[in-house]
């Protein structure tokens, strides 16, 4: 009886405590002081809705068989930029890094009164007259024309990133820092010197000097990235989420800002068209006017026939059913997804991925990362949506750009 009037004493107090915080009726109903979730909408996206599509070849093309092999799969709902990352948007990045720079340099710094760590004031002014900000730029025999230019070397990130496959293989529950992943000194200057680099004996030397910084150009998709870089830009973008938007709108978001990948981004130039060979929709590139749907190489190499002899405006032509512009041509678009020319076989129908975190030391053929849509220079069969092509992730060229991703969080938008 005692042993009875103590578990009843025991219950009682346990629910004397509970009634101090949210569960006063005695009932289950959760937790009450959560956030509010209604959804996100980050500017320059649109949605993506969940689906279903058949990747593989788009057209009966025999010989890449083989690398495409038809499969159905499912996709969850993500939204992704409707334009490739700009110049204008890449240099918002790169004057970030640049003010970051100079205020470490000046010790701008303010202290976390609760972890200790230590943060940039960027509410603090640069001193524009201090000698470290001439540190950033090239001096004495590297300075030329009297130029006073950036030292693109200077311009370097540390970025983060969780090797969550590698913690759900470890049943071990080591300690979390062995699977937080830093990647130091990526230099985030766009290398211009590839419009040289990229094609022998041909006149590039003005794009070198002017596609990046040059107004003309802000509009454009941003080349000359590698795809470490890439990602780099994704961190630093979820930062700036973070430190603005989701601190003073109280927009929560969990996930990150990421490439897309290879098959998010093969769904999503469709446009809802399933085994569509374009993103248009069509069997052609060109309307019935006759008039080219992309930016590309036309015939044996009329480049100007299109509207563009290299790149053109990010939202040229029409957007796909998406609202996507240029998932063909312009630019091709780095994904997150390493290559494998036999991936079809084994990926997962159920929001398949491959990825492989590649060492310095590797072979490079595990180097490779997929990318999609083809660019300016490029023939049209790398236009069409199921069309595989590959890059060395440390490789940039001057046909390269890339679009940030981000996964939809809750019921699907097109469950309504």
């Amino acid at each position: 009886m005692k042993r009875i009037s103590k578990i009843v004493l025991a219950f009682l107090v346990l629910l004397t405590i509970a009634s101090c915080g949210s569960t006063e009726s005695g009932q289950l109903i959760g937790v009450l002081d959560r956030p509010d979730w209604k959804g996100i909408n980050p500017y320059g996206m649109v949605y993506v809705p969940s689906g279903t599509l058949h990747i593989g070849p788009s057209d009966q093309d025999v010989n890449s068989t083989y690398q495409q092999r038809a499969k159905s799969i499912s996709i969850q709902g993500f939204y992704m930029d409707d334009t490739e990352i700009t110049n204008n948007e890449y240099r918002q990045f790169v004057y970030w890094v640049k003010d970051s720079i100079l205020h470490s340099w000046q010790d701008h710094y303010i202290e976390d009164e609760e972890t200790g760590e230590q943060y940039i004031d960027w509410e603090v002014e640069i001193n524009t007259e201090d000698e470290t900000v001439q540190d950033l730029y090239y001096q004495g025999d590297e300075a030329f024309g009297g130029k006073r230019e950036i030292d693109v070397r200077n311009l370097t990130i540390d970025y983060k990133w969780y090797d969550w496959v590698r913690a759900a293989h470890n049943s071990d529950y080591s300690d979390r820092a062995d699977y937080i992943k830093t990647v130091e000194n990526v230099m985030i200057y766009p290398d211009t010197l590839a419009w040289i680099r990229d094609f022998a004996y041909s006149y590039n030397e003005p794009m070198t000097r002017n596609y990046f910084w040059h107004p003309a150009f802000d509009d454009y998709p941003v080349v000359g990235i590698d795809w470490v870089t890439a990602n780099a830009f994704c961190y630093w973008r979820t930062l700036l989420w973070n430190s603005i938007v989701a601190k003073e709108k109280g927009e929560v978001n969990t996930e990150d800002f990421r490439l897309p990948t290879e098959y998010e981004w093969e769904y999503a130039s469709r446009g809802g068209h399933d085994t569509a060979p374009y993103p248009w929709g069509g069997y052609y590139t060109r309307n019935a006017k006759g008039c080219l749907l992309a930016n590309f190489k036309p015939g044996r190499g009329n480049y100007p026939e299109d509207g563009g002899l290299y790149t053109v405006k990010a939202d040229a032509y029409f957007p796909n059913d998406f609202g996507l512009y240029n998932m063909a041509g312009n630019v091709s678009e780095w994904t997150a997804s390493a290559f494998d020319e036999n991936a079809y076989s084994f990926i997962h129908d159920l929001n398949p991925d491959m990825r492989y975190d590649a060492k310095e030391d590797d072979p490079m053929a595990q180097k490779r990362k997929v990318i999609r849509g083809g660019s300016w220079k490029d023939i049209s069969f790398f236009l069409q949506t199921g069309t595989r092509h590959w890059e060395y992730q440390d490789t940039t060229k001057c046909y390269i750009g890339f679009r940030c991703a981000l996964t939809f969080l809750g019921r699907s938008m097109n469950d309504f």
